[in-house]
């Protein structure tokens, strides 16, 4: 049987319209750069009052941890789609591409005032924990805002995606991400795929490493073809690294040295963001090899997406992230649902909480992912320390719940495990 395109598996659940068709949520786009607004707006109150209201402090995480949560579970999910000839309109409307890049500027005035806070005289500890957080929370969804000017080829666009990925020192992700993540995603080759039995702990120091690793070998291997040396100006991760630095420097010296470990910890806690969504977005999955060792193609069962619809508003769509990887300089605006994909029981925000208790995780996913698959184990991209102790958990209730052309599989698999 051949393997269905993206377009074969998509349902287009809105109806084209007479007359030009509409984005309805073309203003509530702006809910993403509004982030850093409301952050800045929440650290001035606190500054103003910090006895009084000391919970202002912690703003990033009761955005990122509960009011995104909450209201994605009020409004809920919207599946619908936009017309073909909609998608074509968004594409060449450069105000999507503005708003995206309108996060930005304030990104840097929050980073600076909270590392100016953080830094004062006579600031609580829980309070100075509470503003890095806050800070990281709103740098780790900029992360966003750099996975989408990152997959664009313009030169301003690539500028803007190192920008946005400057606060959590993370710019090699825009090599990465898009030469190495794009090419080896659903395998046990890409460290940014996690694996089923993966806790995220685990998963964290190998995505990190390995997603650096994979970034300067791809510059590096670039540059060669280009006759040129790692230290060459046109090397990117230097360039990212740089704006790092300056923003660094200009921090440092407006609000003195106790910066640096504010900014430190609170790129740390921003880029462990992008991390738990990394770990989120493939758990378990896996592209089959053909009969000459040849990874298949990405198709849309190779990504966990999501319909909720805050979520969808603040992230820039990543949680349809099955269009995403079959085609990845699609704008966010224009990024649609499919019909049979797998989809998480919650949106991403409300999936970073379980993601960190591997219990609560494992109870959550895991049988999902063996349903996805029809109890064929063959097809489960398996931590290979936990492989054995999870087929003979749940091969047995697989076999049950499996329709008979499956059933082979499922016992050869748990025979030579």
């Amino acid at each position: 049987m051949n393997a269905k395109t993206p377009d074969d598996l998509l349902q287009q659940t809105s109806e084209k319209q007479s007359g030009k068709w509409k984005d309805p949520k073309r203003y509530k786009w702006l809910l993403s750069p509004a982030l850093p607004v409301i952050g800045i707006a929440a650290l001035a109150a606190y500054a103003v009052a910090p006895k009084k209201l000391r919970a202002l402090a912690w703003v990033g995480p009761a955005l990122v941890h509960g009011a995104v949560p909450a209201l994605d579970r009020l409004i809920g999910e919207d599946a619908s789609n936009p017309p073909d000839d909609g998608i074509r309109e968004m594409e060449n409307d450069k105000y999507y591409n503005l708003i995206t890049k309108a996060f930005i500027p304030s990104q840097y005035v929050l980073t600076i005032f909270g590392a100016w806070l953080a830094t004062r005289k006579d600031v609580p500890m829980m309070d100075r924990i509470g503003l890095t957080v806050s800070v990281g929370a709103l740098n780790g969804i900029a992360i966003v805002t750099g996975h989408e000017l990152g997959h664009k080829h313009e030169r301003h666009n690539r500028i803007g995606a190192m920008l946005a990925l400057a606060p959590t020192f993370y710019t090699h992700f825009a090599v990465e991400h898009n030469f190495g993540h794009h090419k080896r995603v659903a395998t046990p080759e890409d460290p940014a795929s996690s694996r089923m039995g993966e806790s995220f702990w685990k998963f964290l120091p190998r995505t990190v490493i390995g997603g650096f690793k994979s970034a300067v070998e791809i510059e590096t291997k670039r540059l060669e073809r280009k006759g040129k040396g790692f230290w060459s100006l046109e090397n990117e991760l230097l360039q990212g690294w740089a704006i790092s630095a300056g923003l660094v420097g200009v921090t440092t010296a407006i609000c003195g040295p106790r910066a640096i470990p504010f900014l430190v910890a609170q790129g740390a806690y921003g880029a462990s963001l992008l991390e738990v969504v990394n770990y989120i977005e493939h758990y378990g999955l896996l592209r089959q090899k053909d009969e000459n060792g040849k990874y298949e193609r990405t198709r849309p069962e190779h990504s966990w997406n999501s319909n909720y619809v805050i979520t969808n508003l603040v992230l820039y769509q990543l949680q349809r992230h099955s269009d995403h990887h079959a085609y990845p300089a699609r704008s966010f605006q224009s990024l649609r649902h499919f019909e049979g994909t797998p989809q998480l029981p919650g949106g991403y925000a409300s999936m970073l909480l379980p993601a960190y208790i591997p219990s609560w995780w494992y109870a959550l996913m895991d049988q999902k992912v063996v349903d996805h698959y029809k109890g064929d184990m063959s097809r489960i991209n398996f931590d290979p320390e936990r492989r054995e102790e999870l087929i003979a958990k749940f091969a047995p209730k697989s076999i049950e719940a499996t329709p008979a052309e499956n059933v082979t599989l499922t016992i050869e698999d748990k025979a030579a495990a």
